[in-house]
């Protein structure tokens, strides 16, 4: 796949995905008003079962919590970039968004943010989502840890 996945969300559902970890379960509330290609990628990734028994390679506490990416150190990812989705969403501790670089929008590494960083407004990440529950499971993840699944439940 050279491109992100066909739009098959409803912007008028609620989606949330579970990540299933060996320390815990955390849900994450998908925001797909927000950022609503960033959402459908994520949704048909995991439905997909692509993040399972991937490991969360970056930790930088107090800051943040990555994962999603196939080759483990970060530089990996589909073969496709996701469009900029930036928005005003505050970048607040739960804080759920798209890794980005100077070649574009990662399409499957995510991060979780561990504290608020506001430094972040402005810069091309897409805010896609917020920790709903299971935040003190996130605060324990450690690099290297998998992501045992993610389960999408729509409403």
């Amino acid at each position: 796949m050279t491109s992100p996945p066909a739009q098959t969300i409803d912007r008028g559902k609620s989606y949330t995905a579970t990540l299933r970890t060996a320390r815990g379960d955390f849900k994450i509330t998908l925001d797909p008003n927000a950022a609503p290609v960033t959402v459908n990628n994520f949704v048909f990734l995991a439905q997909q079962r692509f993040y399972d028994c991937l490991t969360f390679h970056r930790r930088v506490e107090g800051f943040v919590l990555q994962g999603g990416d196939p080759s483990g150190d970060g530089t990996g990812g589909p073969a496709y970039k996701l469009p900029n989705e930036a928005n005003p969403a505050p970048w607040k501790t739960g804080s759920v968004g798209m890794a980005s670089s100077p070649a574009g929008i990662n399409g499957s590494q995510f991060f979780v943010l561990l504290g608020d960083a506001p430094h972040l407004a402005g810069g091309a990440y897409n805010h896609f989502g917020v920790v709903s529950q299971g935040m003190e499971v996130a605060q324990q993840i450690q690099i290297g840890d998998q992501i045992l699944g993610i389960d999408i439940t729509v409403q």
